[in-house]
């Protein structure tokens, strides 16, 4: 038999065990040309033994949805592809795979385009019909990037030193001394040179988000108008350059954190814009990126270096919780499978600043000195609810009203009570402890989001029991919470003050720019505009609408909900200024009120195009829930026959499709909350919400 034979056949025998290889150590992170940490990350190694040696200890960690320890064979690797690493399950079999098997070198076969490789050291003229329609060499969108950065060093430099005073720090999305290494690299480059490494698009489309964010910053609070608008169209300039380089850099590059990074601030960007779809979609492309790296897996079994690994653990934090929220949200589905992936051991510790031996021996601190990252030991933890509740309340299979059905939401809800009462004085829902804040001035906003993520996760899960009648008050417990919850979030918006537009960019990464509280409580008025907090509530959806209105910086997309809730407001207080409508479920009650205003409205543009009068509901606002009206209707006692002749069960009109009532439209099948922008629709439900 030929050597070559038996290393088919012993490669045959190891791919029907595949057990965990012990292969000789390699320098997981040499010293790279650029001198830190994150490039030794990046490129310079070949392989990452995920096996555990004999001697080391057992590492135990076993989250809920994976039920995998580490160390388990089958994580999978970490390979090299193309200077970046590049992760592979247990179930790969390639060329990498491949040689590791028959223990000869790795090749680095080409990807990407034909014509078009990462080793590529230079420029040449491809062939005619590589040559796009228009003329552009493939490369020639490199140097149009490039081309999109201000001419003179000084305005980048003053740009990215804003970004760093005064969004990173709670953004936490850059890695300054990083950063800094290839920012030097970049303008210290050979100009006119044509070496095609010059140029790193995944580092480049980073570079343009934070200046699309600086762009803003720049921008006084109390401009005008017209100054607002300049300046939202050059920051939307850079926008759409990280987007460009967003898009290109897998082709010519591997993978790389930079491109994650930039993805969340993209996701970040929109959001604040109050794009919630397209940030679903963005944030989706960066988890791929992630999970192409291996973020989804603790690195803790890797034997990664303590930065490096509570790097990635932050960063995929981050991840999911734009998935879960973002999913949520639009009633889409989510890209993470928990089956897939580990929660992250995030520790009460930050070494960012630290170099690589004082990181090696660095201590946790206790939760009573909190540093940046504890904030995402309480995310994770959230998003995890938020996956529960979209997997048990919002899935395909229609919802009921059975006794079972809503013990399952009742559950849901001590698990949220659970998150609330875990949380330490610095993060307490109620009577928090500031005393921090002077010294820790991040905890105040990783508080805000923390706070705003909590009631949204308890509006959404008890909204779809608001409207619903029950001759026991079976459902009042969701009625009183998602009021309880709605109003703590509106308290939040309106006792908001920026001094900064840094404020108001931080303020805008918060749940409460994706859900409008104050919309549930309008059409909550509406359903019972004669109710004793119903005043109350209309005082300060007034108010809210008032300070939106107000506002410059306030998008077409916040301007059509507050044309909506000005809807329910008027409603409301017509209705409790005429008195008691007949209804079967109320009880006469004196009307209070005062006399309905009329709100001038008017439109504000945005630095995006501004979409097409919609026609119908889009996909889940804040999700919703298919709901058997028959079951209900027989719960509350009212009969068949006396379903039919109920007030409001007609047809609602053009807003909603014929056959539908008026609550099959707020739990259709769709389980549709509809847009704003859809007013016609928001008309006719309103006005049936009233005749009932």
């Amino acid at each position: 038999m030929s050597p070559l034979e038996a290393q088919v056949r012993q490669a045959d025998a190891l791919l029907n065990l595949y057990p965990t290889q012990d292969t000789k150590p390699l320098p997981l992170w040499p010293t790279s040309p650029r001198g830190t940490w994150q490039q030794g990350f990046d490129v310079h190694y070949s392989r990452i033994s995920l096996g555990r040696a004999p001697s080391q200890p057992p590492l135990s960690a076993t989250p809920s949805a994976t039920h995998q320890s580490f160390g388990s064979p089958r994580i999978g690797h970490l390979w090299n592809s193309r200077g970046a690493a590049s992760y592979h399950g247990s179930s790969y079999f390639g060329h990498q795979s491949a040689a590791s098997l028959v223990q000869i070198e790795s090749p680095e076969l080409p990807t990407g385009m034909n014509g078009i490789h990462a080793n590529t050291a230079s420029r040449s003229r491809p062939p005619d019909n590589l040559v796009h329609h228009g003329g552009k060499e493939p490369y020639a969108h490199i140097w149009e990037l490039v081309g999109c950065l201000p001419r003179r060093k000084t305005v980048v430099d003053h740009l990215v030193n804003r970004f760093f005073d005064e969004l990173n720090p709670v953004y936490d999305s850059v890695h300054k001394e990083t950063f800094q290494v290839s920012y030097d690299a970049f303008w210290d480059r050979k100009w006119g040179d044509d070496d095609l490494t010059a140029v790193d698009l995944r580092w480049l489309a980073l570079l343009f988000m934070m200046l699309a964010f600086a762009e803003l910053l720049d921008c006084p609070l109390d401009t005008t108008v017209d100054g607002q608008r300049a300046c939202e169209e050059s920051s939307v300039q850079f926008f759409w350059a990280s987007r460009k380089a967003i898009v290109l850099a897998p082709t010519i590059s591997g993978e790389s954190p930079d491109l994650v990074r930039a993805g969340i601030l993209v996701s970040r960007y929109l959001i604040f814009f109050g794009r919630k779809t397209e940030s679903w979609l963005t944030s989706s492309f960066a988890i791929r990126m992630a999970q192409a790296q291996g973020m989804h897996l603790d690195g803790e079994s890797w034997r990664l270096p303590p930065k490096v690994l509570e790097t990635r653990r932050r960063l995929w934090c981050i991840l999911f919780s734009l998935d879960r929220s973002l999913s949520l949200t639009t009633g889409r589905p989510y890209t993470i499978n928990s089956k897939h992936c580990m929660l992250m051991k995030i520790r009460n510790i930050w070494i960012d600043d630290m170099s690589n031996e004082e990181a090696a021996e660095a201590i946790e601190k206790p939760l009573s000195d909190p540093t940046r990252t504890i904030y995402y030991s309480y995310q994770q933890r959230m998003s995890t609810i938020l996956g529960d509740i979209h997997d048990d309340c919002f899935s395909l299979e229609p919802t009921t009203t059975s006794y079972s059905t809503y013990e399952k939401v009742l559950q849901l809800d001590r698990v949220l009570l659970d998150w609330a009462d875990s949380l330490p004085p610095y993060f307490r829902i109620e009577q928090t402890d500031t005393s921090l804040d002077a010294t820790h001035p991040f905890l105040s906003w990783q508080r805000m989001y923390l706070h705003s993520l909590y009631h949204f996760a308890r509006v959404t899960l008890h909204r779809s029991y608001v409207l619903l009648e029950s001759i026991t008050g079976r459902f009042q417990y969701s009625r009183d919470a998602c009021i309880s919850s709605a109003c703590a979030d509106l308290r939040l918006k309106l006792t908001f003050r920026p001094t900064s537009m840094a404020d108001r960019l931080k303020a805008g990464g918060a749940m409460h720019n994706l859900f409008n509280s104050a919309l549930v409580l309008g059409v909550i008025a509406v359903r019972d505009p004669h109710s004793l907090r119903t005043r109350g509530i209309l005082e300060d959806l007034a108010a809210y609408c008032e300070k939106q209105r107000a506002d410059i910086w306030v998008k077409q997309f916040a301007l059509a909900e507050v044309k909506v809730i000005e809807l329910c407001i008027a409603t409301a207080r017509k209705t409790s200024r005429e008195g008691q409508p007949h209804n079967l479920y109320h009880q006469q009650v004196e009307p209070v009120g005062r006399s309905s205003e009329e709100f001038p409205t008017f439109q504000r543009t945005g630095p995006f195009p501004q979409s097409s009068t919609l026609t119908g509901p889009s996909s889940g606002e804040m999700g919703g829930t298919v709901l058997g009206m028959a079951s209900a209707r027989t719960q509350m006692g009212v009969s068949t026959a006396a379903q039919n002749s109920l007030p409001g069960i007609e047809h609602a009109g053009n807003g909603v499709d014929q056959g539908e009532t008026w609550l099959d439209s707020w739990f259709g099948p769709t389980r549709n909350f509809p847009e704003p922008l859809d007013f016609q629709f928001w008309e006719d439900l309103v006005g049936t919400l009233d005749s009932r």
